[in-house]
């Protein structure tokens, strides 16, 4: 349930939502998320977090922090149960109705067809016996459950999702990172224009229509006799400043052997090479070139510059398809089959290219290039998500990859871990989410874009088109 829309209410009785297990142990706050409307816990929900609170997953973690809100909200209202518990004195003012937990046996009122044995029809039972109690009041049904929620509907109960964890309806409206000006930008932001050079980039400053819009770090481009590819560097005011981009396409700038092959895989390498900048998301379908882009700037900075100490990778580890079981060896070893994609990167990126550096003996032949490849591996790490909790990284190169499946509570966790002179790196499709419960619109990767933009030392890409193969961009088009 979205609390925004739960305030253009259209009759003056304030609604009476009955919350589901499911949505307490995704977000042990939605108690508080229902701003003036009243709230209804029925006993069968209890019990389910009863029985879901043993154990160290997030959905345990969960279930416990459930009850102990539940009890913090109870305990000194023992003798008002029947007539609700305030909620804006626990909830610090961010909600104003009443709880009611279940206080009376509902008899069986559901239809033969439904066994009352299962949680989920009991709980359905009692939205039945409230919507009969009052009549004049819209009593809903809030569940991430899809088939309880089609059962509700199917007996003439109002039922729906938990929307409060979306940072958007809608992620076609998630930001890009990039903007195309449109081609009278120049006419009509040209007015008190200014330019200037610094270190051998050119700078703008400009004025008009457009300038409360621009974000810090959001890259403008324009195609035609003038391309202009350029990052804000100040923006949201009533004056703009515009700087031209690095032009890594160009071998001159190459990163490892790697050059951008369009115009948002240059932006990635801008933001992904600039050492002020401390955090970088990076969305995009398969073989945009997420982790080739990171893992070649990552090598750079850390092999070349000497600006990191190493490189850290760590990703969730979800399956695709049937879970393989336990893995012997180290964390490392065990860490091994889930990073397929770092070992290809890196064959493409160890791999002798036609230039005079690489001609030199191609790395000194296949001994050179095993002996790069060895130290290429020594400054490489791969971290489980399991034991990030409470570590902190000093000039690491930290790469999230298919970060799509965190929840934002797990995001906060990882970004939470960098130290002084740390890089953080997200990379995802927010296509392929394989976690359960999880959404495009309530993924970690969505909740950091969106929170992120427009801080001074962050920056976000959305790639585009795809580098991999014509195969691959004809699957990805037609499957």
């Amino acid at each position: 349930m979205n609390a925004k829309r739960a305030k253009s209410a259209s009759t003056p009785a304030s609604k009476l939502f009955v919350v589901d297990t499911n949505v307490l142990m995704h977000d042990p706050l939605s108690l508080y998320r229902f701003e003036e409307h009243d709230l209804f816990v029925p006993m069968m929900v209890l019990e389910e977090l009863d029985a879901n609170k043993k154990g160290m997953t997030e959905v345990a973690r969960n279930a416990r922090q459930a009850s102990r809100m539940l009890d913090e909200i109870v305990s000194g209202a023992e003798h008002n149960m029947a007539a609700g518990i305030r909620l804006d004195e626990p909830s610090r003012g961010l909600a104003s109705g009443h709880l009611f937990l279940q206080t009376e046996a509902i008899n069986n009122i559901l239809p033969t067809s439904l066994p009352t044995a299962k949680a989920d029809n009991q709980i359905i039972g009692v939205v039945m016996h409230l919507s009969q109690k009052f009549p004049g009041r819209p009593v809903i049904l809030v569940s991430k459950d899809i088939n309880m929620r089609i059962k509700a509907r199917a007996l003439g109960l109002e039922a729906q999702d938990y929307f409060n964890d979306k940072v958007l309806e809608d992620t076609d409206l998630l930001y890009t990172g990039t903007l195309e000006l449109p081609e009278n930008f120049w006419d009509t932001h040209s007015k008190g224009l200014e330019s200037w050079k610094q270190d051998s980039r050119t700078w703008y400053r400009i004025k008009g229509p457009l300038c409360p819009d621009l974000l810090i770090n959001e890259f403008v481009w324009q195609d035609g006799p003038q391309p202009l590819q350029a990052r804000v560097k100040v923006g949201a005011g009533k004056t703009a400043e515009i700087e031209t981009a690095i032009d890594y396409s160009h071998l001159r700038n190459s990163v490892w052997g790697i050059t951008a092959r369009n115009r948002e895989q240059n932006f990635a390498l801008n933001l992904l090479m600039d050492g002020d900048i401390d955090f970088v998301t990076l969305l995009g379908q398969a073989g945009t070139g997420k982790t080739l882009l990171t893992l070649a700037a990552a090598l750079t900075q850390t092999l070349e510059m000497k600006r990191f100490s190493e490189i850290i990778i760590t990703r969730v580890t979800v399956p695709v398809g049937e879970d393989i079981g336990f893995l012997p060896g180290t964390e490392e070893e065990k860490m091994t089959p889930w990073m397929g994609a770092l070992e290809d990167n890196l064959d493409v990126l160890n791999k002798p290219v036609d230039q005079p550096v690489a001609q030199a003996g191609n790395y000194g032949g296949e001994w050179g290039r095993a002996a790069t490849m060895d130290l290429i591996r020594s400054r490489i790490k791969v971290k489980s998500l399991n034991f990030m909790r409470g570590r902190t990284f000093l000039n690491k190169f930290l790469i999230i990859d298919e970060a799509q499946n965190l929840t934002p509570k797990q995001m906060k966790t990882l970004i939470t871990r960098a130290g002084p002179g740390t890089k953080v790196v997200c990379l995802g499709n927010i296509a392929q989410i394989d976690t359960p419960y999880l959404t495009e619109g309530s993924s970690g990767l969505t909740y950091v874009v969106d929170r992120f933009k427009g801080w001074p030392h962050s920056g976000h890409v959305t790639l585009q088109r795809g580098e991999r193969s014509r195969l691959a961009d004809h699957a990805a088009e037609v499957l």
